[in-house]
């Protein structure tokens, strides 16, 4: 908070603060706080059945308490969170970071906006270590240290989609079946049924937006979270207030010592205590680095704890419950309104990540909780671990801090993650193979989009042309120029995409004024009106021909620019033509003179192609592999990468193109 602004501003600045971290009870932390609910039933399943001595489950309190405050606490809240880009977060924003400062992505840009964006530089520049030249070095230089890393985001960013599938499938679940602690003779058939018709009924509420989901979901957080920490308090004071003595580490090691290996394969359930833990950094573009830390520090730990702590003690003078404890802790007089609560909790736990027809699959096909616990483990402690690999190469390379530094994060937040990824492992054969499977198939598809994406690109850098040259073909084809201006959209920043040359090729004629548009997906919440639009010419005067890269599509104002851009005292005496070195866009200065005559008949003649009307055109290219590629290769593109591509939406529908006003233009890449 800038201590020099005025006191109503940081007054306003707070207060919007807090009603973000109010609504982000509701769409973050939902798949959090819900956890209590499986977390003890699912520890003290399989081998860990034997162990209801006090010291064993005031142990597995420990490690729960541990957890939550290593993870979510000092990892997620102090550090992770600050690694946002531009105020975005998740996997992608990290290799995003990366991208930028080491250049370690595979796909090459024309054009390097990001950089001539003033909100796109905001990190105040410190000196690089020699460690941090080093790890730049190596990327930059080394095409397979690139591959290893977008395999490692991308595995990581597929085990997000299975944890978005696991979710809605464990929580919903697992609350559905706290029916039966009242109605114990109710089929499995039915849990079911209520299970899917919940998740039908989640998915529909997603259509309404971020905004008035977390203002509709949050008071049921708060309530649940409420509901919990005074339920936990009760038990603590009814049954047993030792509980609190566990809460030293010394309980964690004593249970390791009694339970031996029983306890390390028990990890796979305690892991659940930190699901969702990764959605405060995934979501973080929805809010910001403050309200998540006020909501959570304030609000969500403390609940949790004491929730835990009071099943704890619920279960220590309780010991047969060990499978039901979450419901049965529940007192009698208030089970019901508490398990309507817990009902809706887990719908709003769900609604953050979530992909309801595979969640359906997964509760009609699996059905026992243990099992998708399981799975669900695996898939949370997989990301969580990428994230934290992830972190070393932004705390040596981008906040360039000692590489001791980084690698203390690694040792004491990876040791931990290690720990229970090896403990989940040992459950691949019990359900843990679902996440794989699922993240297996989700790779596949990425490398397959990712491959085709980059020989496409290959292939439209290595056919550009140029518009002179077009130019000089089009004079022996006899080209004709109508009225009108046309927008041609293009991947590639100044330069004449191939489509448009198959085009005139094989039609020869071409609008009065040319626009080539290029689009570009910053990562950026906003864009500065001055950043929006960057127009500069191709080619000489004559040609009417111009380059507009566009941060955000509004067609009446790119219009506009173009037509300040020729009213501009820039083009009074100079001629500026649009060129391309070294990823940064920039302007050549020609030494041709230009005369006010010929730029007033040229602003005429622009004035007279507008009121003529718009027309757009699209490259609808596909790629296809040549004939002596290999069979993998022919199946990535023709078949997989096909798929993806016809199925995905069409660009004329993203960008709002009226079909009356449409030119597609298909064209075959061999590669």
């Amino acid at each position: 908070m800038d201590p020099e602004s005025p006191p109503h501003a940081r007054r306003l600045r707070f207060y919007k603060t807090l009603c973000l971290a109010y609504q982000s009870l509701g769409v973050v932390y939902g798949d959090l706080s819900i956890s209590p609910i499986y977390v003890y039933k699912s520890t003290f399943s399989g081998s860990l059945r034997p162990y209801k001595e006090d010291h064993e489950i005031l142990g597995v309190l420990s490690l729960v308490f541990w957890t939550l405050t290593l993870i979510p606490l000092c990892k997620y809240i102090m550090f992770v969170l600050a690694a946002d880009d531009n105020g975005e977060g998740g996997t992608f924003a990290l290799y995003s970071l990366l991208c930028r400062h080491l250049k370690a992505g595979l796909l090459s840009t024309s054009h390097g906006a990001n950089h001539r964006l003033s909100s796109c530089n905001t990190e105040t520049p410190t000196k690089e270590t020699r460690t941090s030249l080093v790890i730049k070095e190596l990327i930059e230089k080394h095409q397979s240290s690139r591959v290893v890393l977008l395999l490692v985001v991308l595995l990581g960013t597929s085990m997000v989609i299975g944890d978005g599938i696991l979710t809605p499938t464990m929580s919903v679940l697992s609350a559905v079946n706290g029916i039966r602690t009242k109605a114990t003779n109710l089929p499995e058939n039915y849990i079911v049924l209520i299970a899917c018709i919940i998740l039908v009924g989640l998915f529909a509420l997603q259509h309404f937006g971020t905004h008035r989901v977390g203002c509709l979901f949050a008071p049921i957080m708060i309530s649940w979270l409420l509901c919990i920490s005074g339920v936990g308090i009760y038990n603590i004071i009814h049954w047993n207030p030792r509980v609190i003595y566990a809460l030293s580490p010394h309980y964690t090691f004593n249970f390791f010592k009694q339970a031996g290996k029983d306890g390390w394969y028990s990890l796979g359930g305690v892991v659940l205590c930190i699901t969702g833990a990764e959605a405060m950094f995934a979501d973080l573009g929805h809010f910001s680095q403050s309200s998540l830390r006020i909501a959570f520090m304030l609000v969500v730990y403390p609940c949790l704890v004491l929730a835990y702590m009071g099943e704890a003690a619920y279960l220590s003078q309780n010991k047969i419950d060990l499978q039901s404890s979450f419901f049965n802790a529940i007192p009698e007089r208030i089970f019901w309104p508490v398990f309507g609560i817990t009902t809706l909790a887990t719908i709003v736990g769900s609604q953050a990540i979530i992909s309801a027809t595979f969640s359906l699959i997964i509760v009609i096909g699996v059905r026992d909780t243990e099992v998708i616990g399981n799975a669900y483990g695996l898939a949370v402690i997989t990301v969580m671990f990428v994230t934290t690999c992830l972190m070393f190469l932004i705390i040596s390379t981008v906040w360039n801090q000692n590489v001791l530094l980084a690698a203390m994060f690694v040792v004491i937040f990876g040791s931990v993650e290690l720990l229970y990824f090896s403990a989940c492992l040992t459950k691949i054969n019990k359900g843990g193979w679902l996440p794989l499977s699922f993240s297996l198939v989700i790779l596949s598809l990425m490398l397959a989009w990712q491959y085709g994406t980059s020989r496409k690109q290959a292939f439209e850098l290595e056919n550009k042309v140029s518009l002179e040259r077009l130019h000089i073909l089009g004079q022996s084809l006899g080209m004709v120029r109508v009225r009108g201006i046309a927008l041609i959209y293009t991947s590639l920043a100044a330069t004449v995409p191939p489509t448009f040359a198959h085009f005139v090729t094989n039609f020869p004629a071409f609008h009065q004024i040319l626009f080539f548009v290029t689009l570009d997906n910053l990562m950026v919440p906003k864009v500065p009106v001055s950043d929006r639009i960057l127009v500069g010419r191709i080619g000489p005067p004559e040609f009417r021909a111009f380059s507009c890269i566009v941060s955000y599509n509004l067609e009446t104002e790119l219009i506009e620019k173009v037509g300040e851009f020729l009213r501009s005292n820039c083009c009074d005496d100079e001629e500026y033509a649009i060129t391309v070195e070294d990823d940064c866009v920039g302007r050549r200065r020609n030494s041709a003179s230009k005369s006010v005559g010929f730029r007033e008949e040229e602003i005429q003649e622009f004035d007279k192609a507008r009121e003529a009307g718009v027309a757009y055109m699209l490259g609808n290219t596909y790629i296809v592999a040549s004939e002596a590629s290999s069979i993998v290769k022919k199946f990535a593109i023709n078949v997989v990468y096909e798929f993806l591509r016809r199925n995905g939406r069409s660009p004329a529908i993203s960008l709002g193109i009226p079909y009356t006003s449409l030119i597609e233009v298909s064209m075959a890449y061999h590669v």
